[in-house]
């Protein structure tokens, strides 16, 4: 029975008991004094059960038909197993042409033991993995965006490397956001303090892996990956965040810690936190570092031959046209013509822009001098160009007015007269009135 049933049995009792008058329990059930009358008679004769409803246990009146549950039930297990119900209804409603809702198929679906719900379903197992044994053979890296300054300042990401034998951390960055950049400051920071690690332990974010499936170019590394494969430093991706919960761990513990201890100091952007990180990693590892298994240190000295500068660059590379001239983010670049850079015609050469928008254009360990001409502005009138740098500012000029032709000859109100004009370089004259060989 009900818990609404059962209050209406106790109602009832104390009716017959004439503790409650029936006026008074028709108030309190809600019912006319008739029907508590009639329930009266019913409990006196068969007790508590008479007062059970007795649709329960039956079919509804509204069931579906039974040879539809076991048409799709039967459709389902032969040609959608492993379906949920969302997507096997939408399947049996256009291809098949069955009208029922999907809860109900959802149920049936529980019913038959085609499908699992999440509640019923085994907890995935996340089995341990023993730390590595040397210092500095694994770092675990990772950005937690949280309220750092609490309301003192706007929200802000913490860029973490951990190591995954002791847990010490080994780097702390505050920084914008997620990106190659801070990543890029970030490690130049650990190599100039502890070397070169052996691998690195990321999640699967675009910043360490290429997550489309056919990219455009860069070999399938990120510039992240590149720089790393340039210093012979391997990135291992996690499939999960638990596989490398050490660093998730640490986020929680600089959650709490960490923001108190810049609330004691009064630190309210990311340059003084980033000036107080090396302290508090300091007394961090001294309270929860670990020693590790083996005393050997896995981290690698820089070479000599390492350009950090250079490697940690956003890299690409363009077509050198025959006039010598490159073109990178809209804007038209002009090489000084010297024996690299007419050994570079008909080439490409390597772009290295740096965070704060300076390049440098390389082919092969050559740097090469380039002036920037803007696509969007032009060469502005009265420009003074040097004589070197007269035939490229004139090829392109030329392509530009080509390209005002164009978009003038594609106008509807330009009529084909006007066109073979604008096409033979002759400039338009004045006319009197409308054109009279309109376009058809």
């Amino acid at each position: 029975m009900s818990y609404e049933e059962l209050d209406r049995v106790g109602v009832i009792e104390r009716v017959i008991e004439k503790r409650l008058t029936q006026r008074e329990a028709a108030r309190m059930l809600g019912l006319t004094s008739r029907q508590v009358r009639r329930l009266r008679r019913a409990y006196e004769q068969d007790g508590a059960r008479a007062l059970a409803s007795k649709h329960r246990g039956r079919p509804s009146n509204r069931r579906l038909p039974s040879d539809l549950r076991r048409e799709a039930l039967a459709t389902v297990r032969s040609q959608y197993e492993g379906f949920g119900p969302t997507l096997a209804h939408e399947k049996l409603t256009e291809l098949h042409d069955l009208r029922l809702s999907v809860e109900t198929l959802r149920h049936w679906m529980i019913e038959d033991g085609l499908w699992v719900p999440r509640a019923r379903r085994e907890p995935r197992i996340q089995q341990p993995r023993r730390r590595r044994p040397c210092r500095g053979e694994l770092i675990q890296i990772d950005g937690c965006d949280h309220e750092w300054f609490e309301e003192r300042a706007e929200r802000c990401t913490l860029l973490v490397f951990v190591d995954d034998a002791t847990s010490a951390l080994m780097e702390l960055l505050f920084c914008e956001s997620e990106s190659a950049f801070s990543y890029f400051a970030a490690m130049r920071s650990y190599l100039e303090q502890h070397g070169k690690p052996v691998a690195l332990y990321s999640d699967k974010a675009g910043v360490f892996r290429v997550n489309k499936k056919e990219p455009h170019g860069g070999g399938g590394l990120t510039q992240f990956g590149r720089a790393l494969s340039s210093l012979n430093i391997d990135i291992l991706c996690a499939n999960t965040p638990a596989a490398k919960g050490r660093v998730e761990r640490a986020h929680l513990t600089l959650q709490d810690r960490l923001v108190k201890e810049l609330r004691l100091r009064g630190i309210s952007d990311t340059e003084a936190a980033n000036a107080f990180a090396p302290e508090f990693i300091e007394d961090y590892n001294r309270r929860f570092t670990r020693a590790p298994r083996s005393e050997h240190d896995a981290h690698r000295p820089l070479q000599q031959s390492d350009d950090l500068d250079r490697v940690f660059s956003w890299q690409e590379t363009r077509f050198v046209s025959k006039s010598l001239t490159v073109h990178y983010k809209r804007v038209l670049y002009v090489l000084d013509p010297t024996d690299a850079a007419r050994a570079a015609r008909g080439k490409t050469v390597g772009i290295e822009e740096r965070e704060d928008g300076s390049l440098s254009f390389w082919h092969g360990e050559h740097e090469l001098l380039a002036t920037a001409f803007p696509k969007d502005h032009g060469v502005p009138q009265g420009e003074v160009v040097e004589n070197k740098r007269l035939s490229a500012a004139l090829e392109f000029i030329k392509t530009q007015q080509r390209e005002r032709i164009a978009a003038k000859v594609a106008k509807p109100s330009t009529t084909r007269r006007d066109a073979r004009l604008l096409r033979a370089g002759t400039p338009r004259r004045p006319e009197a009135g409308p054109s009279l060989e309109a376009r058809p």
